[in-house]
């Protein structure tokens, strides 16, 4: 089981390079080409819009067909929208390049979350020593793989200084293809495959537990988005800081926030029963998320604020020790909850409501932050924190009300 998962956990730490490497190549590019915030975040709505999909197919699929046979979907269509990104010629009008970047980042976008709800699937899947296991396989995974994210961001200012967009795109597809066929060979291809839902009715008719957590994953991951993906990359660049040093904080605060979700475990007082002292910790840390991104907006908007990209780069420094275990604390709760026999199809819905809360974020970080600034994204992200903290006191600490599922129809 142990051999599986290091491979899975492998084949998603590729994945993950190129797709973080993809988000700042298609970012920076397009700023420099003089886009507004507003259609910076535009260029990512198909992406997480096609996300919300491919996670309840997702799910489903690898049910029934298997994760590495996800996996493989995941990774093909991911090459194909590299490939695509690539074929992009200068020479369009903007309307044509803009509407050719949204598809190819749609296409990206479904690959991303049907390789991440297989890769997930497989952690319950081969997962076999009980909750004390579950979360740390979960922690070691969820944070190596941000680790990955954040070297791929950095990787992605690099690429587009050094080998220009193009060039990028292709050396990055040659990469996926490599991590492609290295997990058609080593993977056992029944991995995963399990009874699927006959119905819509049976595949939405989740437990209490996993509809509440999803509810607030979409808050928590869209308080995030709005202000990392346009926000303060945009912020940081008008204040005199160049793509590589933009991109190279964004991958130190994604490594940085990676190492914290792999040793959460250890920062989590933990139960027998994996839920009783789990999900009040759940509770303590959105609470402390909360209050951060409203101390940094009172700051950010006083006066006498020498260096307000510095403030804000320690402000959210300082957001992601509490988001990282949140977020840690969150993938091992979906895995609690989920049921044995469609643990698959419980991680996609799940995955499907941070696809959510990953557009509602990207949205409002364009929107936002040309109408209010990086203190109106700040403001946004508070109040949809607020909104997290709220859901997650409703979170059920039994097993018995947690699992529970109505009747399959």
């Amino acid at each position: 089981m142990i051999r599986n998962y290091l491979i899975v956990t492998a084949s998603y730490w590729g994945f993950t390079l190129v797709d973080g490497a993809l988000r700042m190549l298609v970012l920076f590019h397009f700023f420099r080409l003089g886009y507004t915030p507003f259609t910076l975040a535009f260029l990512f709505l198909l992406y997480e819009a096609a996300g919300i999909a491919a996670n309840l197919a997702g799910g489903y699929f690898a049910s029934r067909f298997g994760i590495p046979r996800m996996l493989a979907v995941g990774q093909m269509l991911q090459i194909a929208g590299l490939l695509m990104l690539s074929a992009l010629n200068p020479g369009w009008g903007a309307a044509l390049s803009v509407a050719w970047v949204v598809v190819a980042q749609g296409i990206a976008g479904v690959a991303k979350d049907l390789t991440k709800t297989a890769s997930k699937s497989a952690i319950k899947a081969t997962s076999a020593e009980g909750s004390g296991q579950l979360f740390r396989w979960v922690a070691w995974f969820t944070g190596s793989k941000n680790a990955m994210k954040g070297i791929g961001f950095f990787l992605g200012g690099l690429l587009l200084d050094l080998a220009g967009f193009t060039h990028a795109l292709w050396l990055m597809a040659a990469l996926l293809g490599m991590v492609f066929v290295a997990g058609l060979l080593l993977l056992p291809l029944q991995l995963g495959k399990a009874k699927s839902s006959k119905t819509i009715r049976e595949l939405f008719g989740k437990s209490r537990g996993v509809n509440l957590l999803a509810a607030a994953r979409i808050f928590m991951f869209g308080a995030r988005d709005v202000w990392f993906v346009v926000g303060l990359p945009v912020f940081l660049y008008a204040y005199g800081w160049k793509f590589l040093q933009v991109g190279a904080f964004l991958a130190a605060w994604t490594i940085a926030y990676g190492g914290v979700q792999a040793i959460a475990p250890s920062l989590v007082s933990r139960s027998t029963d994996g839920l009783s002292r789990e999900v009040p910790a759940a509770r303590t840390w959105a609470a402390l998320l909360a209050a951060v991104p409203i101390a940094l907006a009172i700051i950010m908007n006083s006066t006498g604020v020498g260096r307000p990209d510095i403030v804000l780069v320690v402000g959210l420094a300082l957001f992601g020790l509490p988001f990282a275990v949140n977020s840690s604390l969150h993938s091992y709760l979906i895995l609690a909850y989920a049921g044995s026999e469609k643990a698959a199809e419980d991680v996609g819905f799940y995955y499907a409501a941070n696809a959510v809360g990953r557009l509602l974020g990207i949205t409002l970080s364009g929107v936002l932050y040309q109408v209010a600034g990086i203190t109106g994204c700040l403001i946004g992200s508070a109040v949809m924190l607020l909104l997290c903290s709220l859901i997650t006191f409703l979170l059920p600490q039994n097993a018995d009300l947690s699992t529970t599922r109505p009747a399959s129809v």
